[in-house]
């Protein structure tokens, strides 16, 4: 069964890595927050006093068992790979020091470099049916539904957590965020584009 999704897995582990590499040397040192699920969990436990590891928990099983749903068993195969690749490889990451900690008081080259990590990690996951994480799956499910290029569903997405998110961030790191959003969505949308039409 393995060798039948190979190539995907390959992909798959390949687009988690540099998610990971990104997230972990990039973000993570700037403090550049994401939109998708990632910020409403951070809202959620914000407002509601809700720990992010069960808010993110249920809100990344209702994404994949939507994508599952939509997919089928190729989906939950190769979305397996490309989470727990991410895992995986941001645990390896971080026993590491980050490779340039100095970018944390760059935060708009931050914005954009961690955007094309994001973009690109992200993008080649989508491109071979996998989803790292689950607004990845959300993303992926309603491209299929309603038949919207997936850049701009991760884009209103990510801004409508951003914007809510508005009311415990300061403006400034929501700018970089928004940014971020904007670029790395664009970038998946491009690597992705042959698969929607």
């Amino acid at each position: 069964m393995i060798k039948k999704y190979r190539k995907g897995i390959f992909y798959n582990l390949l687009g988690s890595a540099i998610l990971a590499f990104g997230m972990y040397n990039i973000h993570s040192i700037s403090n550049i927050t994401e939109g998708g699920t990632l910020g409403l969990v951070l809202l959620i436990s914000h407002y509601l006093g809700i720990n992010p590891s069960i808010s993110n928990a249920v809100i990344t099983a209702i994404c994949y068992f939507v994508g599952f749903r939509t997919f089928g068993r190729e989906f939950i195969i190769l979305s397996a790979f490309s989470a727990g690749g991410f895992s995986a490889f941001y645990a390896l990451f971080s026993s590491f020091k980050p490779i340039y900690p100095k970018i944390a008081s760059m935060p708009l080259l931050a914005a954009i470099i961690g955007a094309l990590f994001v973009g690109v990690g992200v993008g080649v996951c989508v491109r071979f049916k996998g989803a790292p994480t689950g607004d990845d799956a959300l993303a992926m499910t309603l491209r299929e539904k309603i038949h919207i290029p997936v850049q701009w569903i991760y884009l209103i997405s990510d801004l409508a957590v951003l914007l809510a998110s508005l009311t415990y961030i300061p403006v400034r790191k929501i700018a970089y965020s928004l940014i971020t959003v904007t670029i790395s969505g664009q970038i998946i949308g491009f690597l992705t584009k042959s698969k929607e039409n």
